[in-house]
């Protein structure tokens, strides 16, 4: 019985992480459409577009899934995703911003409403938290890749500002203007990143309280569900103790 119920446990499992797989591929789709439809279907010559692709290859997305979002933002009959942005507070007075792609406006916002509403959260207006947050282009890597003093080495080369590395990765900060042809750059020493694009990145981060802690992850993981959520940040730092809890 025991190993029934483990197989099915096993099944479970695998049935969840294929179900976040696909609706991360849908998320890296719609972002490529996007960009092609905004510029060229050429990456090399449309910088959104390059980091769209760089983003979908980091997480292993098919070739082919790519080549056709590509070709959907080119085509007349892809669909019409409006940009959004929400900010707000959830538990814990953290900032929050969320970026949308959407093609119903009317959903989203209710959708977005609706998780800061059960979670303890609130919305505010645009531009709320905004100004505690910079737009930064952000390219990771793992530690195997190479010492933190060869990474700070291949920074300067490539035109990044500044490495960061810790304990599971280099993190190379970029800014935007120059994202496109320093991340092809770091491509061309490394190869495929882990993570590319550029965010929203914290000025500075709050600790949070273990409790507030779970109830904002709870929050983070609702909005990070909606299909039209493409990201969401905050300015939180969570405990080791809540972020071992987590990992179990």
């Amino acid at each position: 019985m025991a190993g029934h119920s483990h197989a099915k446990n096993v099944m479970f499992k695998k049935s969840k992480a294929n179900k976040e797989r696909s609706k991360l591929f849908s998320k890296l789709a719609r972002e490529i459409t996007v960009a092609s439809k905004m510029g060229m279907p050429d990456p090399d010559h449309n910088p959104r577009l390059r980091a769209a692709v760089i983003a979908a290859r980091s997480q292993s997305m098919p070739k082919d899934n790519i080549e056709r979002a590509i070709k959907k933002g080119q085509g007349g009959d892809a669909e019409n995703y409006d940009e959004i942005r929400y900010e707000g507070y959830g538990p814990g007075g953290i900032a929050l911003i969320v970026e949308c792609l959407t093609d119903n406006r009317t959903r989203t916002a209710a959708d977005v409403r609706a998780a800061f509403s059960k979670f303890g959260g609130a919305l505010g207006e645009t531009g709320s938290v905004a100004f505690m947050f910079s737009r930064v282009g952000v390219v990771t890597y793992p530690l195997a890749k190479g010492s933190a003093d060869e990474m700070l080495e291949l920074a300067l080369d490539a035109g990044a500002d500044e490495v960061d590395t810790d304990d599971s990765e280099h993190e190379f900060l970029i800014a935007p203007d120059n994202f496109a042809a320093v991340a092809k750059a770091l491509e061309a020493k490394l190869g495929a990143p882990e993570t590319s694009g550029i965010f929203f990145r914290p000025q500075n981060t709050v600790a949070v309280k273990d409790d507030a802690g779970e109830t904002l992850v709870k929050l983070i993981e609702t909005l990070d569900d909606l299909d039209d959520v493409q990201r969401v940040t905050g300015n939180y730092e969570l405990s080791d103790a809540l972020l071992a809890k987590l990992e179990e």
